[in-house]
């Protein structure tokens, strides 16, 4: 009697039952997942990540995706408002807001864009809920490239380089691999965030004083860890340090594809964590680099080549240093931007599956030294986690063993990440009561 009761309002309220039915219920998050892996391969294909265009790119289009579904039923909050459209198909709708960004920011992509466009919308048999959707899918996707026109993404801010000073960072074109004078990222410390009021809104508390113990005993550890023939650093430690330094948004969206098909995510829980991942990478990015460039903070490369003038007695110069990797990246050092962006990225994924969730990670290869280099395979190409956090904390500790960052810097920016995460998931695309 409760079911044939059931029917008998589903009857009445049509249209309501209509969107309920097609909730993505048997495809779950594949539209998401595919949809991610194509706009993350055009990015890389394009310029190796080494600016924030793909990033942008992914979470402009996972928010269009998200607001698109919850147009159709308001499951959660939108980024933006859009109209609601509770006829649309869920899985054109997602499929249609995707192409649109995809194909706004990567037009050569276009052939490949429309056949994966198709494939999502031959999928649905009624005429309207698929013009519905496509109409929906458009105009969620509008809402946000027009919200981010003029972001800054691509700003090229001037550098200016400081006398040489203990502590200070300084040019090491020869051990970067980058032209004299080259500085990486001042332009990403301001743009505009997608969730942050500002680039400089968290503040990292200053890097120890370089006369003190706490300097020197972070000194004496990457110094001996993180060299290139470490008498105390272990296989795995080794493993680790190259293992992770791939670029977390690429890691951590094959992460993220990878556990919504392993762990089943529902079609609209999936839009949002995969929103709210690639926006707290992006977030994590500008005000790291805000940080960075305030602090101007040197690497172990320089302090360590150049401990006699430090003012420490505790530190001892070692003029023939090198890192594991035989490479420094090309801009100041704390607080760790590797660090920011894993703990931001896993705070999302936590947020979604509970950060006691075990999972097992891969990255089957990395660079060399820095990027463009040779590539090098990784074996083993997986490491296990018992959660998120301590995956994030592995991230920022890997550069300590890499020989690139500090502790401090590490301990920094893992703290970092983590206070945009939460930042993130509690004010944005937040539960509908």
């Amino acid at each position: 009697m409760m079911r044939l009761s059931i029917w008998m309002v589903c009857a009445l309220v049509m249209a309501g039952c209509g969107a309920a039915a097609s909730t993505g219920e048997g495809h779950g998050a594949e539209v998401i997942v595919d949809w991610n892996e194509q706009v993350l391969a055009a990015a890389e294909a394009e310029d190796g990540f080494l600016t924030l265009k793909g990033l942008r790119t992914a979470a402009m289009m996972h928010l269009a995706i998200h607001d698109a579904l919850n147009a159709i039923d308001a499951r959660y909050e939108t980024y933006l408002p859009v109209e609601p459209m509770p006829n649309a198909d869920p899985i054109a709708a997602a499929a249609a807001a995707a192409h649109e960004v995809a194909s706004a920011q990567y037009p050569a992509g276009a052939e490949s864009f429309d056949a994966e466009l198709r494939r999502w919308l031959d999928g649905v048999e009624s005429d309207a809920r698929r013009e519905a959707a496509v109409a929906l899918g458009k105009a969620a996707a509008a809402g946000i490239l027009e919200a981010r026109r003029g972001d800054g993404w691509d700003n090229e801010a001037e550098y200016q380089w400081h006398p040489m000073g203990p502590g200070v960072y300084a040019e090491f074109a020869e051990h970067s691999g980058t032209p004299e004078g080259f500085v990486f990222g001042s332009g990403w410390a301001t743009a505009r965030p997608f969730m942050l009021d500002e680039p400089g809104h968290f503040r990292s508390p200053p890097p120890p004083e370089i006369t003190s113990d706490a300097y020197a005993g972070a000194f004496r550890e990457v110094k001996e860890i993180g060299a290139e023939e470490s008498p105390t650093r272990t296989p795995d430690q080794a493993h680790l340090a190259m293992w992770w330094k791939d670029f977390a948004e690429n890691s951590h969206n094959r992460l993220a594809r990878r556990l919504a098909a392993e762990e089943e995510i529902e079609l609209w829980d999936a839009a949002r964590m995969f929103a709210l991942l690639n926006m707290g990478i992006y977030d994590a990015y500008v005000n790291v680099f805000e940080n960075k460039f305030l602090y101007n903070h040197w690497r172990p490369y320089t302090a360590i080549r150049w401990a006699a003038n430090d003012g420490n007695p505790e530190t001892e110069p070692d003029p023939e240093w090198n890192n594991l990797h035989r490479h420094t990246y090309a801009f100041p050092s704390y607080p760790s931007a590797h660090g920011t962006a894993c703990a931001a990225a896993m705070t999302a994924l936590a947020d979604t599956l509970g950060d006691d969730l075990r999972f097992t990670m891969t990255t089957a290869q990395v660079d060399s030294a820095g990027p463009m280099s040779e590539k090098i395979a990784m074996d083993p190409p997986t490491r296990s986690f018992e959660s998120f956090s301590s995956a994030a904390m592995e991230c920022a500790m890997s550069r300590v063993h890499l020989g690139i960052h500090f502790r401090y810097d590490s301990v920094a920016g893992n703290e970092l990440g983590r206070r945009i995460g939460r930042y993130g998931v509690g004010r944005f695309l937040r539960p509908v009561p």
